[in-house]
């Protein structure tokens, strides 16, 4: 009576009842059924290891993430030391936290503090760089942000990014080109995310802007400058959640000034030692920086 099973891989187990290879829908489906109905009957914590499709899916069949309590993805670069543990199902908590770890001798290392680690290598800032925060649910992360604009040798410029929706970099440079009147359409953009880690917040917007035309301008960004906002098709910042927690985090690691959403700073009760800066819309971000 084991009290810890782990299955590594549910796609090798195989049952002579049923005619079906390994790794086949039925045989996949049927053996995870008969390993949950024994540990619930026996109160066995089960851990059970997938593959993934190249899209980063769970192979087989949909119902293994169905049957199962929690489903959890580690997810990695092959050439970063760092992997992210993240949950996109828990039938008993919360799936917004993550758990960041690093690659090392002994295995994998649990990073205590994700934030010094992401930004250790900020020492010489040039144009195109600036930190933003990120939620992760109920977890502060600063990350950097690059960004580089290069005039296009093509008819179609070129637009790459690399931990963010590619998306939302292309809806983010035409807000630019409408509402701060910058012309891009002739030129290459790239966005980067140090470290290798992906993230899909719209708190990012702001820090993406600024970053672009930062790089455009060839005009850097002063050191210990964070931005923090959601960017409107109308060239306004807008609000975004848990603005202390990423305001306390910025003040904790250094940071002398965070330019955030006006309707989150008239909200902010408590006083920090950092210059918190409300913005309307880009426009006011960019003069403030001295990008316009």
């Amino acid at each position: 009576m084991p009290k810890l099973v782990i299955i590594d891989s549910i796609q090798t187990m195989y049952s002579g009842d049923l005619t079906a290879t390994a790794g086949s829908v039925s045989q996949v489906r049927e053996i995870t059924s008969r390993v949950m109905r024994c540990c619930k009957e026996n109160s066995i914590t089960t851990i059970i290891i997938g593959h993934v499709t190249k899209d980063g899916n769970i192979a087989g069949p949909r119902v293994l993430e169905h049957m199962v309590d929690t489903v959890l993805y580690l997810e990695g670069e092959r050439y970063f030391a760092y992997r992210i543990l993240r949950g996109v199902k828990n039938r008993f908590g919360s799936t917004n936290e993550i758990g960041m770890f690093e690659m090392k001798n002994e295995g994998m290392v649990q990073v205590e503090n994700p934030s010094s680690i992401l930004l250790e290598d900020r020492d010489d800032i040039p144009a195109g760089s600036i930190v933003v925060a990120s939620i992760e649910g109920t977890r502060p992360i600063l990350v950097e942000l690059q960004a580089l604009t290069s005039t296009s040798v093509f008819g179609l410029p070129r637009r790459t990014a690399n931990g963010i929706d590619y998306n939302r970099l292309t809806l983010l440079i035409a807000v630019i080109e409408k509402r701060a009147g910058l012309p891009l359409g002739n030129q290459d953009a790239y966005l980067n995310i140090v470290g290798g880690i992906k993230i899909n917040e719209p708190a990012l917007d702001l820090g993406i802007v600024l970053a672009t035309v930062s790089s455009y301008k060839n005009i850097a960004i002063p050191r210990g400058t964070i931005a923090i906002g959601e960017v409107g098709l109308t060239g306004e910042v807008r609000a975004v959640n848990m603005i202390e927690k990423r305001v306390k985090e910025a003040e904790k690691l250094g940071f002398k000034t965070c330019i955030i959403p006006e309707s989150n700073k008239k909200l902010l009760k408590d006083k920090y030692n950092l210059d918190i800066i409300g913005v309307k819309n880009i426009n006011e971000a960019m003069k403030y920086l001295k990008l316009k």
